[in-house]
């Protein structure tokens, strides 16, 4: 699939409801307590205390309008940055999940690699045959 299908754009579109269903309920202090409160109940999380919710306020507000942004108006463009986001969301998930992080995190994990997967991978091939086609011809093997 190319990043230039309509194909490719419904899996930038199914990326930004992701992570708007999942991140809405960090953009705000009320709706971080409540999200806490459900996500202490699946796993070992640490007290609230202001810093923490400011970073998961931050985290959720960037994550909901750059999600808005790929749901009205999708590019392909939005998927390729969207992928490399999400390469960077997974390392910093997998940092820390071997620190010691909550298993509830591996679930989100799962997720950030599949869709970092699917945007990346058309890009990727389209580089791979533009490579193919400039590169000139090699003579017969003898």
């Amino acid at each position: 699939m190319s990043p230039q299908t309509s194909g490719y754009l419904r899996i930038v579109r199914a990326s930004a409801w992701y992570d708007l269903i999942v991140t809405a309920g960090f953009a705000t202090p009320w709706t971080y307590v409540l999200v806490h409160r459900a996500l202490s109940s699946l796993g070992t999380f640490p007290p609230t205390d202001t810093i923490q919710t400011l970073y998961a306020n931050l985290m959720g507000s960037v994550v909901v309008v750059w999600a808005l942004l790929r749901l009205f108006r999708t590019l392909p463009l939005h998927g390729l940055y969207d992928g490399i986001a999400r390469v960077l969301f997974a390392a910093w998930q997998t940092y820390a999940l071997t620190h010691g992080a909550t298993k509830v995190l591996a679930l989100f994990l799962v997720f950030e690699i599949s869709f970092g997967v699917v945007q990346l991978l058309p890009w990727l091939t389209d580089a791979a045959r533009a490579r193919a086609r400039t590169q000139p011809a090699r003579p017969p093997a003898r």
